[in-house]
């Protein structure tokens, strides 16, 4: 058996929501539209303080924006149609370096290689490897997407690539079969 209290209150306490939340217990169809009074809206009126400043302290120059326009600054404005394009200012940029930062692949597969038209499949790599595939016609970068091919079927076959790949590498016409090919795996 509840307590008398306790069944009461969730009673009240639901009688109350649906009275004061209207949300709850309103129709389903929207309540017509009703235009405002306009003798409702009155204007509002405040008296000015006109005898007393308020000074602020200068903003500390650290606190600028990098864009701050100073009141002497002056503006370029662009060429008119046709007109001679303004000189940019000469900066002073460090010059290029001659050296590279690229690793040394782990290890080197070479083999041949045939076209596939679902991504770059390796033999003997786990998906997500990245290699770089060279080829007669250049090299490639890629990530391993898919295992394959088959060695019991093509032993002499080391990946499988996605078609526009495997010619961008082979350098070879269009009815060539498969490509010797150099595989750095890192």
């Amino acid at each position: 058996m509840r307590p008398r209290k306790l069944v009461a209150g969730a009673v009240l306490t639901t009688a109350l929501a649906l009275v004061a939340l209207p949300g709850l217990t309103s129709s389903r169809s929207p309540s017509s539209d009703r235009s405002i009074d306009p003798a409702a809206l009155q204007p509002v009126s405040y008296p000015s303080r006109a005898t007393q400043t308020t000074r602020f302290a200068a903003l500390d120059p650290a606190f600028r924006s990098a864009g701050f326009v100073a009141p002497g600054d002056v503006f370029v404005e662009p060429p008119a149609e046709g007109g001679p394009i303004p000189a940019r200012p000469d900066v002073d940029q460090p010059g290029s370096r001659s050296y590279s930062a690229m690793v040394p692949p782990r290890y080197t597969l070479t083999g041949f290689a045939s076209f596939y038209d679902h991504g770059t499949t390796a033999m003997r790599l786990p998906r997500g490897t990245l290699v770089v595939i060279c080829g007669d016609g250049g090299c490639i970068e890629r990530r391993v997407t898919d295992y394959g091919p088959n060695a019991r079927i093509h032993p002499d076959r080391i990946a499988d690539l996605f078609r526009p790949d495997f010619f961008r590498i082979c350098g070879c016409p269009s009815f060539a079969g498969t490509t010797r090919v150099t595989i750095k795996v890192y």
